[in-house]
């Protein structure tokens, strides 16, 4: 949540950011919904201090008289304070209903668009893949190597949910652990989350928990979510408290399994394990003072890079357009591998993202430093390290050979123990 004050000191800034976004929220509205909560707080704080006097004048044996006065104003500010206590809540739960619609402000580099049709491409690294044989996407190249099954999961589970198999489930756990082991080298503390969070939790970071636009599974009677990124728990980690200054930065790893409804999500790219309603993720999150955010947000985005780099996929990295930035992010960074099995063609498709919310979620969450100057919210920022139902989708399409067989990075041999995948029957 954007602070109240800045809200209705730069309304037309705002409002030109809630356009540039794509978004539906009333800043006029909570700059008034401000402004009278503001008055009704000073009408109580003259109110109460009105009734302090009163018990004073009471406790100092006044005459008959006065007395009876005194007894008359205080059953009128009996009566009135309550109401007025009442008006501040009613008046304070609908400003920060309508404020929280209001998304965090953009970084002024970000390129304006509508949609990914706007995201800024800043560069390319790796080379394409040039196949001398017919290439295959993901899902054929997983059924026939018994790697993947997602008719029987269809038939379990329901659409969009999958089995792993075989050398598929190594490379799974293989995928985490090498991005566990970089990120350890770079002094993250390394987690493994709760798949389930307070929705107070959920929406603090900014997620919707509940409605037809949700796209998390709600535990009914519960108050809880199953999480759809280990973010909303690392994010939630240190809610309602005052990290002291000198452990700033933390830096956190989290492994979650992911789960997300992905409702109305179809199309040929959405086929197979780009979207799906449960995979494992390892997510990164930083929680730092305002004037390195920035810094942080390049190197979570370098680290994003290093692993891929690592694994020799082909990928691009794009400067996230206003409108697909979501509430959250002033600014984002997705890397988008290069995917053969993707259209008639080939194409990009996203498999990281690094976003900086500055304080908007720690306002939410109530997380918070102290400084010289007092009690200031943290920044906060957050990374894929590595989805691996995507990674899987780059490394089984670009890595695919003549025979049908998979060819394993170099650098994954020593973490799933072998260096193909061939059928099972050889």
């Amino acid at each position: 949540m954007l602070d109240l004050k800045f809200i209705r000191d730069n309304l037309d800034a705002v409002k030109a950011n809630i356009a540039a976004r794509n978004m539906q929220a009333d800043a006029d509205l909570v700059a008034r919904l401000y402004d009278e909560r503001n008055t009704l707080l000073r009408e109580l704080e003259q109110l109460r201090a009105q009734r302090n006097h009163n018990a004073k004048k009471m406790k100092a044996k006044p005459s008959d008289d006065e007395r009876a006065g005194l007894i008359e104003e205080g059953k009128r500010l009996k009566s009135e304070i309550p109401e007025r206590e009442r008006r501040l809540e009613e008046l304070e739960q609908s400003l920060y209903a309508e404020a929280e619609k209001i998304p965090n402000m953009a970084h002024p580099d970000a390129p304006v668009g509508d949609d990914d049709g706007a995201n800024r491409e800043i560069k390319q690294v790796g080379v394409l893949p040039d196949f001398t044989f017919p290439s295959q996407d993901h899902i054929a190249i997983g059924e026939n190597l018994e790697l993947l099954d997602f008719e029987r999961a269809t038939k379990v589970s329901g659409t969009k949910f999958y089995y792993l198999k075989n050398q598929a489930v190594l490379l799974e756990f293989g995928l985490i652990r090498y991005a566990l082991d970089i990120l350890a080298r770079k002094g993250f503390r390394l987690m493994i989350t709760p798949d389930i969070a307070r929705e107070s939790v959920v929406g603090g970071i900014g997620f919707n928990p509940r409605g037809p636009e949700s796209n998390l599974y709600t535990l009914e009677d519960e108050g809880t979510c199953l999480v759809g990124t280990a973010e909303i728990t690392l994010g939630g980690y240190y809610a309602d408290e005052i990290v002291p200054v000198e452990e700033l930065p933390i830096l956190m790893a989290g492994v979650s399994h992911c789960f997300r409804r992905e409702a109305g999500a179809a199309g040929q790219f959405s086929k197979g394990l780009y979207r799906v309603h449960q995979f494992t993720k390892v997510e990164m999150f930083v929680i730092c003072t305002p004037e390195v955010s920035e810094q942080h947000h390049e190197q979570l985005r370098e680290i994003e890079e290093e692993i891929f780099s690592g694994l020799e996929i082909p990928y691009r990295v794009v400067d996230t357009a206003t409108g697909d930035l979501g509430a959250p992010a002033y600014r984002k960074y997705d890397l988008e591998a290069w995917m053969p099995g993707r259209g008639e063609h080939g194409g990009w498709g996203e498999i990281t993202s690094a976003s900086n919310c500055t304080d908007y979620q720690a306002r939410r969450l109530g997380v918070r430093y102290k400084s010289e100057s007092g009690n200031r919210h943290v920044h906060m920022l957050n990374g894929t390290a590595i989805a691996i139902s995507r990674a899987i989708i780059a490394l089984l399409e670009n890595y695919q050979q003549a025979d049908g067989s998979v060819r394993i990075p170099r650098s994954l041999v020593p973490y799933v123990g072998f260096e193909q995948i061939g059928p099972r029957n050889e």
